[in-house]
């Protein structure tokens, strides 16, 4: 009797032959699967298979269920639109003076002028390039600095970790804001842009916490069995750490990145409202504070505008961070929400 094509597999055959499909069938009527491997034959129908997912699509689900997080990402989203287009479109250049003094907002100016008559919404967008910039450039620079260190001293161990790690330690024991402050001030006299030198700077002094994690897992990852077959492969140490160790530790690196840009974006706000920053006339969120610090009472749109933008953005990128967290956490039963 010829085989029916149409008759289900068996589970072992089809293991072999077809280990992942999309639909199924029960009771004869095909049906969209879901699930993570093969179903079994329900009373009275057939037998159902179940397509499998993969990592990318497991971290999507996760995140999906994380509203906060979601929620964070558009806000993150619609700000960074704003301070890339925003100041193109305005009509108003973010050093146009007008000598009309501060004015509260208006139909011309929605969000008012400062004390030189300078259009404040544009100054906001235009603060909003430099900060993110700046939050964004700091991030990356320590991610990348982090990482090389961490895996390195997690991979080889002995001596290379233990000089590695007293380096970070004998950094991560400097003095930060008096250093940025010191430092400022010299490329300052040098006649540097503070605009470049500041991410600069603190790229160079945020890394410390990305190579301990990194180096944390790469202690451990170097011990499992799939590294021990790649070693008696003969796969060298830079495949063995691109291709295996790396990638099982990306999670760490992504959330600590996230949260980096929050945290140089104060800092950076920090030092500009101290006047060690981002000097004028470039605006930035933090100088925009400072110099609100003398018309606060009698202009205190001045102060509220960039105020409420370094919170909502640090806010956004810390719920962030934190959905992508448990995202990327595969022993994350429940997300919350």
């Amino acid at each position: 009797m010829p085989n029916d094509p149409n008759k289900p597999k068996p589970v072992d055959q089809a293991t072999q032959e077809a280990p992942f499909v999309t639909e199924g069938t029960r009771n004869g009527t095909t049906v969209p699967l879901q699930g993570l491997d093969r179903g079994p034959t329900e009373p009275g129908g057939d037998l159902i298979y179940v397509a499998g997912r993969t990592q990318w699509e497991m971290f999507a689900r996760r995140f999906s269920r994380h509203r906060l997080a979601l929620a964070s990402a558009c806000v993150l989203v619609l700000l960074f639109a704003i301070a890339i287009v925003g100041p193109t479109v305005s009509p108003y250049k973010y050093d146009q003076i007008e000598y009309t003094g501060a004015k509260p907002p208006s139909i011309q100016h929605l969000m008012g002028t400062d004390e030189l008559g300078r259009d404040e919404l544009t100054r906001l967008m235009q603060g909003g390039r430099v900060s993110l910039m700046v939050g964004i450039v700091v991030a990356v620079l320590s991610a990348a600095i982090g990482t090389l260190v961490g895996m390195v001293a997690g991979y080889y161990g002995g001596r290379v970790d233990n000089v590695l790690m007293r380096f970070t330690d004998m950094v991560l024991a400097l003095p930060l804001l008096p250093l940025l402050m010191v430092a400022g001030l010299v490329f300052s006299d040098l006649g540097w842009d503070s605009l470049y030198v500041i991410p600069l700077i603190l790229g160079l002094l945020e890394w410390m916490a990305v190579a301990r994690l990194v180096r944390g897992s790469f202690l451990a990852l170097r011990e499992k069995e799939f590294v021990e077959a790649a070693h008696a492969m003969g796969a060298s140490d830079w495949r063995i750490i691109t291709r295996h160790l790396l990638p099982n530790s990306i999670a760490p690196i992504v959330v600590n990145t996230t949260l980096v840009v929050g945290a140089a974006i104060i800092v950076e706000s920090v030092l500009s409202f101290l006047g060690f920053g981002i000097q004028p006339p470039t605006p930035s969120w933090g100088n925009m504070l400072s110099g609100a610090r003398s018309t606060m009472v009698v202009s205190p749109w001045l102060m509220w505008a960039p105020g409420v933008a370094i919170v909502l953005t640090v806010l956004s990128v810390n719920f962030l961070g934190d959905g992508l967290r448990d995202a990327l956490d595969p022993t994350q039963v429940r997300v919350r929400e």
